[in-house]
């Protein structure tokens, strides 16, 4: 009889345990089935008028560069400038061995002296035609020989400039290997800068630019388009672009590395703040969020130019879409989201 009594509670404690159990499993069911949303904050994108600029690097050059050198091996007899000279166009610069331009000119001499005599016997009728005809050429050539071994010998500026290089000393022999001096003209510059070639139709002379250099960060040098390429590289799909920058206070000059920005116009696109912007790491792919229906989309986008926190979406977005800015690491495509602006 005490083993029937016993059998019958342990049935009774176990009928009233079982129902507990079975609450507290119902429970955590219902609390792993409420799914948190993700906190966010989003801006609605819009169309705007975005300004077309292009940044070009490149080095500053000398307008205009001249090499002084004789056309031949010869030895110096004097230079009369230094490095960072300014010389005038036509100013004597240096001056070779005179030996051969000292006999071409006494051959010269005796030559005209003869050509006057010649030409006294042939309008006396002394001489044909045909030996005065000799008589000049023979004068002429003697001439151009003249004058050419003076420019040879007597070193002049083509230019107005400054001395920027000098490779001898009076008494070397000039060798042909470098110029006995560089004349650069630096009162204005230029840059030459490789364009792509979707900007070809909207390049144009005369076109303004603006150039930054280091030395003075503060500080937009103007210019202005001067030379055009013509044809456009295969291999880069560039083509090259000379702009000539004014420089009466010689604060640049050749050497100094330079930005040089142009303006092309405006065109309406998408802008999106920087920020809502992410890269998949290792990829080269870009994507953002979407807020729709209270989820958030992952859309790949391509990008444009950005100016200041904001840039272009050419693709990936359209106008009026609603983009996540912040709670992005949180997300995945099909996050529920909880939008606070």
């Amino acid at each position: 009889m005490r083993k029937s009594y016993l059998i019958g509670l342990a049935l009774a404690t176990a009928v009233v345990v079982m129902p507990g159990c079975k609450g507290k499993k119902t429970d955590a069911v219902q609390e792993d089935s409420v799914v948190k949303k993700v906190l966010v904050t989003t801006k609605v994108a819009n169309m705007e008028s975005i300004p077309q600029t292009a940044e070009f690097t490149s080095n500053i050059k000398g307008f205009k560069e001249n090499d002084i050198a004789p056309t031949t091996p010869v030895r110096i007899e004097s230079i009369f400038v230094e490095v960072g000279d300014n010389v005038r166009k036509n100013q004597l610069l240096a001056k070779m061995d005179p030996t051969q331009l000292n006999t071409t000119s006494v051959q010269l001499a005796n030559t005209e002296a003869d050509y006057k005599r010649i030409k006294q016997v042939y309008e006396a009728g002394g001489i044909s035609k045909q030996e005065m005809d000799a008589a000049e050429t023979e004068l002429s050539v003697l001439r151009d020989s003249y004058e050419n071994l003076l420019v040879n010998t007597e070193l002049r500026s083509p230019i107005d400039g400054i001395v920027t290089a000098r490779n001898f000393d009076p008494g070397n022999l000039y060798s042909g290997s470098v110029p006995v001096l560089t004349v650069m003209q630096i009162n204005q510059v230029k840059v030459s800068v490789s364009i792509s070639e979707q900007y070809f139709p909207q390049v144009k002379l005369g076109m303004p630019a603006e150039i930054r250099v280091d030395m003075y960060p503060d500080k937009v040098f103007e210019g202005k388009v001067t030379l055009i390429s013509p044809a456009i590289d295969a291999d880069t799909r560039t083509f090259n672009v000379e702009i000539t920058i004014p420089n009466s206070n010689l604060e640049l000059r050749p050497g100094m590395f330079s930005r040089t920005t142009l303006n092309f116009g405006s065109k309406e696109g998408i802008m999106v703040e920087d920020i809502s912007v992410q890269k998949q790491a290792g990829t080269n792919e870009k994507y953002v969020y979407i807020v729709q229906d209270g989820k958030a989309v992952r859309r790949v986008v391509t990008t444009g130019v950005q100016i200041g926190s904001m840039i272009n979406i050419l693709t990936g977005v359209n106008d009026g879409d609603e983009v996540v800015l912040t709670g992005i690491s949180n997300l995945k495509n099909g996050s529920e989201v909880e939008v606070k602006n």
